[in-house]
């Protein structure tokens, strides 16, 4: 599983991403790593136009919004089929 944050660093970036780590975390996940990235060219293919986003196998979860660790975990699950 590929797990990304768009931002550009800003406070809300961090918490997101510090919430996907620890989402993952509980799930005792340890091969899936959270990326951070700030590139437009990415946030131009996935068509994100305000941050934080969460993106999981290239698919946009999220955008403008920071999520929960619960919910964060939430989507995981949904996508593992577990």
């Amino acid at each position: 599983m590929k797990v990304q944050i768009l931002g550009s660093g800003c406070a809300r970036c961090e918490d997101l991403y510090n919430n996907a780590v620890a989402a993952l975390s509980r799930l005792k996940d340890s091969d899936t790593k959270v990326e951070k990235t700030a590139d437009p060219e990415v946030f131009f293919r996935l068509k994100v136009n305000m941050t934080p986003a969460l993106v999981i196998d290239d698919e946009v979860v999220s955008t403008g919004k920071l999520l929960t660790v619960d919910e964060i975990e939430t989507e995981l699950l949904k996508r593992s089929g577990e």
